[in-house]
């Protein structure tokens, strides 16, 4: 009898009181099978990275179960050849620099900082030359800091003939500082650097300059400092170079934006490269954040023609527009409709055609984008890809050709070589997922639900338990990601894991990713609905988005877990403090929590200036006695993103309100948490198997990469 009651005190321990069975370490193990590392290996063909050769040709390697195979590919021919002499081939593509130099278009020269000065250097003969005198320390030449994003790489923007650079001098000798302090035996070691918030009277300017290489002289345009702002992001060199720029192609003149701090108004402008002469072309101002494009600035200055395009929301949707660049009057709008251009990716000015990624004008989810071309004048609008998915495009270097590669975030991607027109020379690859399968895998489900509006169609995915139980409800957990700039899914094309978003649901929950409204991809009016009202985070739109998806999975709405990183992590927050009866856990990992305490430009352009907003009233910690349920708070404590008295806001006001909550700090970490990453994500499932699930997780269960090296000091 003893031996009875002891096997069934043995049993009893698999089980919770609510008849939850136990997580155990080997659950944990199943479930990082679902890891991208884990997973990748499994996925074959389902990509095409072309090398390309003389009159288009190109190779690339295919990886399958079997190996390695290297195709050669000819468009003019139409043949695809398995090859395995590619060795000169290889050797035939272009040497690049590296380090912090940025090397000229023909190759010849490189220049760089040293001692916040601009040189360049002659590659062949390695002779440097002194191209500024007069920088100083914060008011350097072509330096990069955009408080959160900062690197010794020079900003600049070399004219096609490699003469000229444009770029600018850096005034950040006002602005305020920011601190971090590192964790060590000794004394900590101090991080200071320029690092402007919103609000603040002085923020980094540029003054703009044009550099004659060749004769080490230094051009001042003349206008006023401009503001250390872009059209595309919170940064003036997103694009790897000076952004905003435009070169005539004899170096003789330089076509460029100036940007108010507040993003509401744009200046066109051209200048005379010789002289520094400035003309005004025309402006526009709008009444929330002007942008030029989606991952690329759509306008171009076209001088041959003297004329512009230029990229414009005026309409409610991101359209192309054609001006006339002596005058500054618009000649015709280009496309239009209840659709958007997100990337203009080539203009054939020969033949006055634009070819450009567009989203929203085919049936089905409006974030897959499609390759249309169209006339400046508006006329012939053709869809070159008709395939169903989300569109990435490679243009051959004679631009006769193109590589398109298409996939749904539930379908592996078909790679096709295509010509200019869209015909379809040949089919490169196919995305073969049916390895990964045999071991479980399985897809995400698309879904689309209305937004809290009602009306308004929103689109996300739903992540199930590969194997579940039809009689049982699951809880729920909402990954989020707020935006504005982005959206909880992001890239709509295919991937075999999405972070551990498949491993979280193989533990027993649903898990969803929502793209609630005020992101992009859409109208100007659907992007804004946040502009003024940060605080709301979606979170009104993915309570909406779970009732409905709870109509059709077993979900269970009286135990939903939300988490999210950096603007998710302020999202998480708020939807704790905002909405406590609804979300019972949640995860907040190197949260904004107070924008007043984040980097200058992002605030501003997306919230609006803090004399016109209020940005107390949005602030997380005046919303931290509301807390019902469990909150863990993550950050790293070397974070010079987002920096970590934003979440000792929410600390101190949590502690003042007497609250119960989880703090995780990783010391000596930015904002990702690098090395400390597998820690976090063991921890964040321990969080919600504990919380949610309401049994005791596995203890401390190695995770790939989870053992951290002790520190050097």
């Amino acid at each position: 009898m003893k031996r009875y009651l002891l096997t069934i005190a043995g049993l009893a321990g698999c089980f919770v009181a609510n008849g939850q069975l136990a997580v155990t370490a080997q659950d944990y193990e199943r479930a990082e099978r679902f890891m991208s590392y884990n997973t990748e290996k499994f996925v074959d063909a389902g990509a095409v990275r072309p090398n390309w050769l003389e009159g288009d040709k190109f190779w690339y390697t295919s990886k399958s179960q079997s190996g390695t195979q290297t195709f050669l590919v000819d468009p003019v021919k139409k043949t695809r050849i398995l090859t395995t002499d590619y060795q000169e081939q290889q050797a035939q593509m272009p040497r690049r620099m590296g380090g912090n130099d940025v090397l000229s278009p023909d190759g010849k020269k490189a220049v760089f900082i040293k001692d916040w000065n601009l040189w360049v250097r002659d590659v062949a003969s390695k002779k440097e030359t002194q191209l500024t005198t007069d920088g100083l320390k914060d008011y350097g030449y072509a330096t990069d800091n955009a408080g959160w994003k900062m690197s010794d790489r020079p900003v600049v923007r070399w004219s096609p003939d490699s003469k000229k650079i444009a770029t600018f001098q850096q005034d950040q000798r006002n602005v305020s500082d920011m601190y971090l302090v590192t964790t060590n035996v000794g004394a900590p070691v101090l991080k200071a650097w320029k690092y402007p918030l919103p609000g603040d009277k002085v923020i980094a300017t540029i003054r703009r300059v044009i550099i004659d290489v060749e004769n080490a002289k230094v051009i001042s345009l003349n206008i006023p400092a401009d503001p250390h702002r872009a059209t595309l992001s919170d940064d003036i060199s997103s694009s790897g170079t000076f952004d905003d720029i435009d070169w005539k192609e004899d170096g003789s003149e330089m076509a460029f934006l100036s940007t108010s701090r507040d993003h509401k108004n744009e200046k066109f402008r051209i200048a005379d490269a010789n002289t520094g002469a400035v003309r005004e072309v025309f402006e526009e101002t709008v009444k929330t954040q002007f942008e030029s494009g989606r991952g690329a600035i759509n306008w171009r200055y076209l001088p041959k023609t003297k004329e512009i395009l230029w990229y414009s929301e005026r309409d409610n949707w991101g359209h192309m527009y054609l001006y006339d660049a002596s005058t500054g009057k618009l000649k015709n709008q280009i496309t239009k409709g209840e659709w958007l251009v997100s990337r203009l990716l080539k203009v054939d000015e020969k033949t006055r055609t634009l070819y450009f990624l567009g989203h929203g004008k085919e049936a089905g989810n409006p974030y897959f984008g499609y390759l249309y071309k169209v006339g400046f004048d508006g006329k012939g609008l053709t869809l070159l890809t008709p395939e169903l998915g989300n569109h990435s495009i490679t243009f051959s270097p004679s631009d006769n050709y193109f590589i398109d590669s298409f996939s749904q975030p539930d379908v592996p991607a078909v790679v096709n070589l295509r010509a200019i027109n869209g015909k379809l020379v040949t089919k490169l690859a196919q995305g073969d997922v049916s390895k990964l399968t045999e071991t479980g895998w399985k897809a995400p489900i698309p879904v689309s639900v209305k937004a809290h509006d009602g009306k308004t169609d929103i689109y996300g995915l739903v992540f199930t338990p590969s194997k579940m139980d039809v009689a049982k409800k699951y809880p729920v957990i909402d990954y989020i990601y707020p935006g504005p700039q982005g959206g909880s899914v992001g890239s709509w094309s295919f991937n075999a894991s999405r972070g551990d978003h498949q491993a979280l649901a193989e533990l027993g929950f649903i898990v969803v990713m929502i793209e609630g409204t005020s992101n992009p991809y859409r109208s100007k009016s659907f992007h804004d609905m946040s502009y003024g009202n940060m605080a709301e985070n979606t979170l009104p739109d993915q309570i909406t988005a779970i009732r409905q998806l709870a109509k059709n999975y077993p979900i269970d709405t009286n135990k939903v877990g939300i988490w999210g990183h950096s603007g998710g992590g302020f999202a998480t927050a708020a939807a704790m403090f905002r909405y406590p009866d609804f979300f019972k856990v949640g995860i907040a990992e190197s949260g904004n929590h107070d924008n007043r305490n984040y980097e200058d430009d992002w605030g501003e352009r997306y919230n609006g200036l803090v004399e016109n907003v209020d940005y107390e009233a949005q602030a997380n910690q005046n919303y931290a006695k509301n807390l019902k349920g469990k909150l863990l708070l993550a950050h790293g404590m070397m974070d010079n993103n987002v920096p970590p008295s934003n979440t000792m806001l929410v600390v101190d006001a949590l502690i003042k309100a007497n609250k119960d909550f989880d703090l995780l700090l990783f010391p000596n970490s930015a904002h990702g948490f690098g090395q400390f990453s597998p820690y976090m994500m063991r921890r964040r499932w321990d969080y919600f198997v504990k919380h949610l699930l309401n049994t005791e997780p596995p203890k401390e269960v190695g995770l790939r990469g989870t053992t951290v090296p002790p520190s050097r000091n």
